[in-house]
Order: C-alpha cells, then sequence, then structure tokens
C-alpha cells in the first residue's frame, strides 16, 4: 500500500515544453493587448508577402542585396525570439529543442538562397505558437472559471450591525449574510429556517438545493430567494472550495503515462531525427553522381521541419487539460490527468453503502427498551452517540432531541464495533452485535432477524435494549449501477453495515457481490484480493474509515459534497454532488479524452511520415514541411478543444 500511495503522489516535474502544466497565478499569455502580441507576425507576413510579390513581378530593384535586407527584416520579427530561445535551451543543456530545429532548419534556407521559405516557415511556426498559447489560456481560464467562484467579499454580522469585509478576515463562529442573488463566501452551517442555493458551479447540477437550519452550506453556492444567515465554520483558505482549487492547481502537474512517454520520446525521436537530416544532406555524396549538395541540404531541412515534435508535445497535455475542464464542468473532480487514463481500464467499481450509495440521512424508526424507560435508553445513547460523526448517531441525537439527562465520560469509540463510555456512573455500550460479543455482553438472538441498521445497548453488561435506524437509497443510484453494468464493469458493495441490510440494498440496485459487517481492514482485504486477481478497480466512499482503501485502489473516488476531509484528501477523484450516477460519467470523460489524445498521436504520426518520406526523396518543399509541423499542431489543438464542448 505504501508504494501505490507513493506512485500516486510521485509528480513528474519534467516539464521539456512551456504548456505542460497549468499556472492558474497568470492565466494570460502575455500582458499585452492582443494586437501588440500579434503586431511582428503581421510585420512579417507583409514583408514576407510583398518579397514574393515582388519576385512575382520581376522587379527590377528586388535583387541582392536588397532582397536578402528584406526578408531578413521579415525574418527577424518572427524568428529573433525563437533564437534566443534556442540558445537559452542550448545553455541550459536541451540542445534538441523545437527552437533549436526551427533555427537550423531557418539558416539553412537562407543559406541556400530560399528566403521567402526560410521565413515562411518561421513565421507559420510563430503563427502556430500564437494559437497553441491562445488555446492553453484558454484551457486555463475556463477551468478556473468553472472553480473560482469564491466572492472576496462577504457581509458580516458585528455589533449589531451589517458590515462588508474580506472573506479572508472572517473568523470561524461569525455570522456572515447572504442576501438573493448572492455567492456564499466561507462554508458554514445555515442558521435561518430554510434557504435554497444554486449549487451549480460546485456540482454542475442546476437543480436548486433547498437547506434546512443547521445543515451545511459550502462557499461558491448561490442563494437563490430570501435573505439567509450563516455561522461560519472554516476559514477562507479552509473551505472545501479553496481545497479543490489548490488540488485541481496541482492536477496537471500529475502527467498521465501518454504525456511522460511523449515527452520521453520526444527527447529520443528528435535527435534521431537531426543525424538523420545531416545523413540526407552529406552521405548521398558517396553514390551520387553529380552530388548537389544544395539539393540534398534543402531535402534535409525539408526533413528537419517536419520532424518538430510540436504537434505531438503541445496538444496531448492539451487534451487533458480538456478532460479535466468537462469533468470539472460535470462536477468531477480529477487531481491528475494520469487518473483521466486510470478510468479508461477500470473493469470493477467498489462502493461503500452509506452516503455513497444511499443518502446518509438516517431517521430513528423503534426505540425498544427491556432494563429502562424508552426516554432514559434515548438518554443513555445521546450521551454517547453525540461524541460520534456518524450518520446514524447523528440520527439518534436528532430523534431525543439533542437533550439528554447524563453526560458521557472515558469515551472510547472502537471502530466497525460502536462507542464504550461512562454514563451515570454506568458503564455503556452502543453499538453493533460485535461490540456486544466483544465484551461477553448476552442479547437476544431475534435482533440478527431485523433488517434495519440497529444500535444495541447494554449499561453495566446487562443488555438493555436497542433503536433502530433506517436510510434511503439515493435516486440515481439505479441509474449509476444500470451504466456501469452496460459498460461491462462488475460491481461490488462493502459496508461496514449489517450484512442484512448491504444484501437488502445490493438485491434493489442489481449489485453483483455484497459484503456487511466489514471492518476498515476488512474493506482494505477486499480490494488487496480483487487486485490481485488482476482487476483494476476504482472504490468510492465518503468516510474516514474509507481512507485506507480510496489510497488502496487504482482509482479512489471520494463523495466530496458530505464527506469526509480524510477522505477528500486521500482520493483521487472527487465528486462534488455526492451523485454515484457521476462515476459513469468520469469514465465516459477518461475515455473521450484518451479518444482524441490517441487520434492526435495518429493524426500527428501519420502526416510526419508522409512528409518525411516525400522529404527524403526530394518530393516536397518547405511549405509542404510547414504544414506537416503547424498545420497538424494546429489541427491537433482544434481536436483536443472539442473536448470541453463534448457531450457524453
Amino acid at each position: 500500500m505504501a508504494t501505490h500511495t507513493q506512485h500516486k503522489n510521485d509528480h513528474d516535474h519534467d516539464h521539456d515544453h512551456n504548456h505542460d502544466e497549468l499556472d492558474f497565478g497568470n492565466t494570460e499569455h502575455t500582458n499585452e493587448t492582443p494586437w501588440k502580441t500579434y503586431l511582428p507576425a503581421i510585420i512579417s507576413f507583409l514583408f514576407l508577402a510583398s518579397g514574393i510579390a515582388m519576385e512575382q513581378l520581376e522587379v527590377a530593384i528586388f535583387h541582392n542585396p536588397l532582397r536578402l535586407i528584406w526578408y531578413i527584416v521579415a525574418y527577424l520579427y518572427v524568428g529573433l525570439p525563437v533564437n534566443i530561445q534556442a540558445f537559452k535551451q542550448i545553455k541550459s543543456g536541451n540542445v534538441f529543442s523545437e527552437f533549436f530545429l526551427m533555427s537550423i532548419a531557418t539558416f539553412g534556407a537562407f543559406a541556400i538562397g530560399e528566403y521567402s521559405e526560410g521565413v515562411a516557415v518561421m513565421l507559420f511556426y510563430s503563427v502556430g505558437e500564437l494559437f497553441q498559447h491562445a488555446s492553453v489560456d484558454k484551457a486555463k481560464r475556463s477551468i478556473k472559471a468553472l472553480l473560482d467562484v469564491r466572492p472576496d467579499v462577504v457581509t458580516v454580522l458585528r455589533n449589531n450591525s451589517t458590515a462588508v469585509v474580506s472573506a479572508k478576515s472572517v473568523a470561524i463562529g461569525e455570522i456572515i449574510q447572504i442576501k438573493p442573488g448572492e455567492k456564499v463566501g466561507l462554508d458554514g452551517i445555515l442558521l435561518s429556517t430554510t434557504a435554497s442555493f444554486n449549487t451549480a458551479a460546485l456540482t454542475g447540477e442546476s437543480k436548486p438545493d433547498t437547506k434546512k437550519a443547521q445543515e451545511t452550506v459550502l462557499a461558491g453556492m448561490i442563494n437563490l430567494q430570501t435573505v439567509c444567515e450563516i455561522q461560519v465554520s472554516a476559514k477562507f483558505e479552509d473551505s472545501k472550495l479553496s481545497k479543490i482549487l489548490i488540488l485541481i492547481q496541482d492536477a496537471t502537474a500529475r502527467k498521465s503515462k501518454t504525456q511522460q512517454f511523449i515527452s520521453k520520446f520526444a527527447k529520443v525521436y528528435t535527435p534521431i531525427v537531426v543525424v538523420l537530416a545531416i545523413l540526407i544532406a552529406f552521405a548521398p555524396a558517396l553514390w551520387t553522381n553529380p552530388y548537389v549538395f544544395s539539393d540534398w541540404l534543402y531535402r534535409a531541412l525539408v526533413f528537419l521541419v517536419i520532424s518538430c515534435p510540436c504537434a505531438l508535445v503541445i496538444s496531448v497535455p492539451l487534451g487533458y487539460f480538456g478532460g479535466i475542464g468537462l469533468a470539472s464542468k460535470n462536477g468531477i473532480l480529477f487531481k491528475g490527468s494520469n487518473y483521466l487514463d486510470v478510468m479508461t481500464q477500470i473493469d470493477t467499481v467498489v462502493m461503500d453503502k452509506t452516503g455513497t450509495l444511499t443518502k446518509g440521512v438516517f431517521e430513528v424508526q423503534k426505540v425498544n427498551a427491556t432494563q429502562t424507560t424508552q426516554e432514559e435508553l434515548l438518554a443513555y445513547a445521546v450521551a454517547l452517540e453525540r461524541h460520534s460523526t456518524h450518520p446514524i448517531a447523528s440520527a439518534i441525537v436528532t430523534y431525543a432531541d439533542k437533550n439528554s439527562m447524563f453526560e458521557a465520560a472515558e469515551i472510547e469509540e472502537i471502530p466497525g464495533h460502536g462507542l464504550k463510555g461512562l454514563v451515570n456512573g454506568k458503564i455503556v455500550l452502543a453499538g453493533n452485535s460485535k461490540l456486544l460479543d466483544k465484551y461477553n455482553v448476552a442479547y437476544p438472538t431475534e435482533i440478527h432477524q431485523i433488517v434495519e441498521s440497529i444500535v444495541i445497548l447494554s449499561i453495566d453488561q446487562v443488555y438493555a435494549g436497542y433503536i433502530t435506524v433506517a436510510d434511503e437509497i439515493k435516486e440515481d443510484a439505479f441509474d449509476a449501477i444500470a451504466e456501469l453494468h452496460k459498460m461491462g464493469i462488475k460491481t461490488m458493495m462493502l459496508s461496514g453495515d449489517k450484512d442484512s441490510i448491504v444484501q437488502q440494498v445490493a438485491k434493489q440496485l442489481g449489485i453483483d457481490n455484497a459484503y456487511g459487517n466489514l471492518l476498515p481492514e476488512d474493506k482494505v482485504r477486499h480490494v488487496e484480493d480483487l487486485k490481485m486477481q488482476g482487476h483494476t478497480l476504482a472504490f468510492t466512499g465518503d468516510g474516514i474509515n474509507d481512507a485506507p482503501v480510496l489510497a488502496l485502489a487504482d482509482a479512489g473516488i471520494a463523495m466530496g459534497g458530505l464527506g469526509s476531509d480524510a477522505a477528500i484528501e486521500t482520493a483521487d477523484i472527487v465528486i462534488q454532488n455526492d451523485q454515484p450516477s457521476k462515476i459513469p460519467t468520469a469514465i465516459k470523460i477518461g475515455k473521450k479524452t484518451r479518444q482524441i489524445v490517441y487520434q492526435n498521436i495518429v493524426l500527428a504520426f501519420a502526416v510526419k511520415i508522409i512528409v518525411l518520406t516525400l522529404g527524403a526523396t526530394g518530393n516536397a518543399t518547405l511549405w509542404e514541411a510547414v504544414f506537416a509541423d503547424v498545420g497538424v499542431a494546429l489541427l491537433a489543438i482544434l481536436n483536443a478543444v472539442r473536448i470541453q464542448n463534448s457531450k457524453l
């Protein structure tokens, strides 16, 4: 497990190209106005076009040295920045960069008198770079716009009056006021009776979400109706949205295997092509008669221009940016492009029950007391359960209206079993049958026949009764399982809940295999067994006890709306709205991304191989070479940008 976790956090910092990761701190390519950015290319184009026109019209004065000076001016506007970049790359030890290839190819063109073609190669290369920067900036801005929905200021209630202050200055416990149409600036607990929120920015769902008093409201939600008040529960930098922004900023640093392969491939491929170009220029002298150096040098230059791996180096990471952006738009957050790849290989999806497939909103169904009154049994239960964050514990506390005549001391939480503590001077156990077995407390065997979730109590080693609690299956859980089966993916449910409930839910949903009464280590064992059998699996959960399994799975998916911080931190993918139907959506996005990335790779290789062959045999000019390089790069970019508008 340690090895797997290490693998997950292994960031690949070898960025061979300046587009390989997103930097949200600066989403603009340049601070200059657009016309200034494109001005050098425009001037170069005007010089090139007028130079070619004068050549065609055979203008008398347009011959060397004026012709050479004219094209040098045209070249410098677009070529000088590339030449400088090539020099910097060589100084840093990266000789065979795309800048180096473009520089020597264009210098060579000038050396043999092909001035216009030399300028054209550099001009179109520079225009391609501008398009690449624009596309990457668009990808950055679209992802940032999807996520950075935090208002900078909030209205806080202080000294019986309201004040508009920086969201960063508000402390935990303070009360903020949200007017209709305003975005919530900080995570908190709703104090107003009810309020409706648009959660689309967080979850991808446009349906209003109505919250009741004491329910959690997250930063980024938009208040729809009346003024409401929220008690802040986390600082600005600790809100769920802030953490998610950090995760997404880190996401593109975690390269997919495809990206890593392309980076390594470019390092080997480019020097080989340079050597081949040198051989094309000089080797024919051994067998060709007459050997015309300028003809073979021209072929070598064509070969060099075509060999530039721009289309691959930019379009592959841009494809993954698009996949991450599309997922964000759907309320799914991938922590790295490598997990987009992993989702395409998933053959088994393992799920927790409570909070994942069921709503995790429990209600007490029955209180059965044998040694005391129902009120007293509830009081003992509440004294312990108010110290637990488990949804069942919350349901019991809510049902008892939070009133308890007792206080608990020496509380001990036994994972997968329940709670033990000293209440009213007596040792009280509250949990499942395994807890009572552990402490050798006898209880009626008919308890095992009860299907609902059950909390059994004992007072001073004597069985005292039980409380039953029921949960409700999420509406879209049925669609999620059906969609996974349609994709040929096996489903399994692992839960710490009673096996009878687990089997009942599994039967209703049509889940292939289900196991209940599991401790966290049991879940780990089941997942390890599946991996030993050769399965590639995703695990979906929301609780602290799911963190070990989330780390172990090939893809750990956390339910982010109500999920614990530990689960969200450990997971590779976070589903913002807690909907299990987003699991098949995440798989579809992974497959769509892979499809477009592979299309780009095949397109780039196919065109390059064809034009490389034509160039080496003297049947392609520098114009075809420009298309094979810049043209294919632009086509690949347009194809990659298409991901964000894909319909799933």
